[in-house]
């Protein structure tokens, strides 16, 4: 369980100023395997608005861009978010919203049929991922939604496995389809009024 950490901006910026790339997202097999899931995962071809959150670097939301006439992204840092700029350069559609999750605007965008929730939830406590799926109601009614989440040991307020079942059991109208891949679970529900 957690140690004495704060998952927040500060911690994420330090962890990016080190390495820009701490999870290896660009190199990694394991990470390239695990978009090609994402992406896969999603239930249309196409989307209005995907809003990611955890937009980190920017590589999925390159990819995710590809799906959408407009993403959003969202992550806490922003020593990320710079980076993720300068990689989605040239692609007008992608944005990037720096937030302290739960809080942030993107959760008022009430055109997005998609949210991309990857490897976000469990740096939240128990307390914060409810307020965060209170604010995000409206979205859970009518967009997509994946979640993808590391299985593993970690020092994070929730695992993997505890954050994808609390975010679930807020939505218990919707129908969800749960893999397991080596390392982590995706969590797949469609809109309920599309």
């Amino acid at each position: 369980m957690a140690d004495e950490v704060t998952f927040d901006a500060d911690y994420f910026n330090t962890l990016y100023r080190q390495d820009i790339d701490p999870w290896h997202f660009r190199t990694s097999e394991y990470e390239r395997r695990k978009y090609a899931e994402t992406l896969a995962a999603l239930p249309r071809d196409r989307y209005e608005h995907i809003i990611e959150l955890g937009s980190s670097i920017g590589e999925l939301s390159a990819l995710l861009g590809a799906r959408a006439e407009r993403l959003t992204g969202v992550d806490t840092s922003d020593v990320a978010i710079t980076a993720a700029r300068k990689r989605c350069a040239g692609l007008p559609h992608i944005a990037f919203e720096q937030a302290q999750l739960p809080q942030g605007e993107w959760a008022t965008q009430a055109d997005a049929d998609a949210l991309v929730i990857s490897e976000v939830l469990y740096y939240l406590s128990s307390e914060e991922l409810a307020v965060m799926t209170q604010r995000m109601s409206r979205l859970a009614t009518t967009a997509d939604i994946v979640l993808v989440h590391w299985t593993g040991d970690t020092n994070y307020p929730m695992t993997g496995d505890d954050a994808s079942e609390q975010f679930i059991r807020a939505f218990p109208q919707r129908r969800w389809l749960t893999s397991r891949r080596t390392g982590y679970r995706m969590d797949v529900t469609c809109a309920v009024a599309a």
